[in-house]
């Protein structure tokens, strides 16, 4: 069970945005529940106060540090006829900036290239492709999306005669790269007033920059680019970012670009585009390129003119695609067989996972995977020979870049920030890291952060109409940020359980107030689904709208759901307590006797699991969960069941199953009940 915050937004704030601003009340509850909760803050997000499609809302260039610059330099380069080479990254940021720089330079006249590493080199500027770029008489290379860190390479290009324009938006060390100019606002002398573009974000400003300062252009031309960069690169949609993105799905619907138009096809995606469909269907198939073939593929495709050429490498980045998927599933159907064999994985503090073989390119994609799963900071790490190469994603709260600091002895090579980061070690230090890594998070997080959903605000039944929710899509685009709005429905009762696609997915008929409504469960097997009609359930969820047959009908896409009226914090408190037994820490004295399950206890837990479909742990709990049932007792009456052979639990799936015996078991014969109780003993 997640941890659920649910915002209150101050009803004056709702009233002047709801009468001087003619917001719904729901949108207006939204950003009141956000903060922007005066009419000044509401025209600032909006853009009202500039709203026009001309760029005007985008900071002038010049006030990044460098990029003027920078623009003169490539300039210049361009005049003299100098050869150019644009040196990207092979994530869909990188992609997308590469083909946009490069694309520029080109229709400018430039002798322009472009390079992006293989991943098997590694990320940011590398020296044996500098040597090439140089043997090959470039003499100005221009970054995207890297390069901040590249203080040896910056050197190494000086060296070679290679002049060196970086731009980046990724943090800086101490110390600057030697380049002939660094431009990226995170830069501490930087007096931008925006700082958080991605590196495509970034190109877009050196472009308008050349052409003098004037975004307008840059925008009409590459925004389209741009903003699905923007959006799966998760940097915040606030601001700049909000408008490239707005302003570039816009573009995107009516696009000139041959590949995009070739890959939305391919993806099966029809205007209007959302940031959703951006993110979860464009940009996974130009980052599926750089996973199992070559960046490159997917810059051809973005620079390639010919149509029918463009949807044979549109296809081509789809079965990419695919390939990426099945990987991700073989990978977690070892990960899944491994945790049901060591259960004790999963309550340690950071799951950590090592495996053979296991593909580069996809294991921060299964981590973030389990993270949402299991709700804790998750390690994967995967063989390079002598090496080991690491992919961390976490929580709110845990940092993962200061956890590698802290453990960097250890490390090769790191980076990252708070959510995510990438490392290396030699492989005779997995082991020492690991420890190195639970024992940081033994110092700093006594108590760990667990995975949160938060709501904007508690959706009343009145506002489940189509023209309040259709008045959510003014905050469109959504994304990082800004996300979609998250509504708390408590109490809601299940009229009809009905299976969708021969019970792949769940559709509820509910009843909320005094108004009926659907509610859709994706990737729910209906048999899986533990409530029945009649049942009380509290959900999060978000309103959309149906149209059929010309009839437009409001239904809600539900995200998490659990039984009515449970107590949150008993419950968390009760599962971190079953977590810190289970790693052999105790448990504190004043709580001994609530988590000693009694034989009457056993045997209510007992009666209430099935005996031939498996059941979620929380169901059951749910089932039994009383003032003598904690959830830490649960588990390990659970624990015991399955030690004695009564019981069978999958830990991956958290689902248990009541085993058909043919005698009776001695509850006295186990070895865990045996020292639960010697705990009480020795109170």
């Amino acid at each position: 069970m997640k941890k659920w915050t649910i915002g209150k937004p101050d009803q004056q704030a709702v009233d002047i945005l709801t009468k001087q601003g003619g917001l719904t009340e729901i949108c207006a509850g939204v950003l009141a529940s956000r903060g922007i909760d005066t009419m000044e803050k509401a025209m600032d997000f909006f853009n009202q106060n500039n709203s026009d499609e001309d760029g005007g809302v985008l900071s002038d260039p010049f006030l990044i540090k460098d990029m003027k610059r920078a623009s003169e330099i490539i300039l210049s380069a361009m005049d003299e006829g100098k050869k150019i080479c644009v040196y990207g990254d092979y994530d869909c940021d990188g992609i997308t900036a590469t083909a946009l720089l490069y694309s520029y330079l080109e229709c400018m006249g430039a002798d322009v290239s472009y390079y992006i590493n293989q991943r098997s080199e590694g990320y940011g500027l590398c020296a044996d492709a500098l040597r090439r770029l140089a043997e090959e008489g470039v003499e100005l290379i221009i970054t995207v999306d890297n390069g901040i860190s590249a203080i040896a390479e910056a050197e190494l290009a000086k060296e070679l005669g290679v002049e060196l324009v970086i731009t980046d938006h990724h943090k800086p060390g101490e110390v600057l790269p030697d380049a002939a100019a660094v431009v990226d606002p995170h830069r501490e002398d930087d007096l931008s007033t925006f700082k958080d573009l991605c590196g495509c974000g970034v190109a877009l400003k050196l472009i308008a920059a050349m052409d003098g300062g004037d975004c307008s252009s840059a925008l009409e031309q590459f925004s389209d680019l741009a903003a699905i960069a923007t959006i799966a690169d998760i940097v915040p949609l606030k601001g700049e970012n909000r408008e490239i993105a707005r302003l570039g799905l816009h573009y995107l619907e009516n696009t000139e670009n041959a590949g995009l138009k070739a890959l939305m096809a391919a993806a099966s995606v029809k205007p209007p585009v959302s940031s959703t469909t951006a993110a979860f269907s464009l940009a996974p198939r130009l980052n599926a390129s750089g996973r199992f073939g070559s960046a490159s593929e997917a810059v051809e495709l973005l620079l390639c003119e010919d149509e029918n050429s463009a949807e044979e490498m549109a296809r081509r980045l789809n079965n990419l695609n695919n390939e990426r998927k099945k990987t991700e599933g073989d990978i977690m159907s070892v990960i899944e067989a491994y945790i049901n064999e060591n259960p004790d994985v999963l309550y340690k503090r950071v799951i950590f996972l090592y495996g053979e073989g296991w593909h580069h390119g996809v294991i921060g994609i299964v981590a973030a995977k389990l993270v949402e799963r299991f709700g804790k900071p998750v390690f994967i790490l995967s063989d390079d020979e002598d090496f080991a190469r690491g992919s961390a994603r976490s929580v709110e709260g845990f940092s993962i870049h200061k956890a590698l600091t802290a453990c960097s002895e250890h490390l090769d090579k790191f980076g990252g920030h708070s959510g995510a980061g990438g490392f290396s070690l030699k492989k005779e230090n997995i082991n020492s890291f690991n420890e190195a890594l639970q024992k940081y998070a033994a110092e700093e997080f006594p108590s760990m952060p667990v995975k949160e959903l938060h709501a904007d605000k508690l959706l009343q039944p009145r506002e489940l109409t189509a023209e309040s929710v259709r008045s959510l899509e003014m905050l469109e685009p959504c994304g990082e940020g800004n996300p979609s709005p998250l509504f708390a429905m408590p109490g809601v009762r299940i009229l009809e359980v009905v299976p969708l696609s021969g019970g792949a997915h769940t559709k509820l008929k509910l009843t909320y107030g005094n108004v009926g409504v659907y509610g859709l469960l994706f990737g729910v097997k209906t048999a899986d689904f533990c409530y029945k009609a009649g049942d009380m359930i509290d959900m999060l969820a978000y309103p959309s709208l149906n149209t059929y047959n010309g009839q437009t009908s409001v239904n809600i896409r539900i995200i998490d759901y659990r039984k009515n009226g449970i107590p949150q914090n008993q419950y968390l408190a009760a599962k971190e307590a079953y977590e810190k037994y289970k790693r052999g820490e105790g448990a504190e004295e004043r709580l001994i006797p609530r988590i000693v399950p009694a034989r009457e206890d056993l045997e209510a837990i007992y009666r209430a699991v099935p005996k031939n479909n498996p059941a979620a742990f929380d169901s059951v709990y749910f089932s039994v969960c009383s003032e003598s049932i904690n959830y830490c007792k649960f588990r390990l009456a659970l624990d015991i069941f399955e030690e004695l052979g009564l019981f069978e639990v999958n830990h991956y799936n958290e689902t248990v199953t009541s085993r058909t015996v043919s005698q009776k078991a001695d509850l006295d014969s186990s070895e865990i009940l045996k020292g639960l109780k010697a705990l009480t003993a020795a109170k």
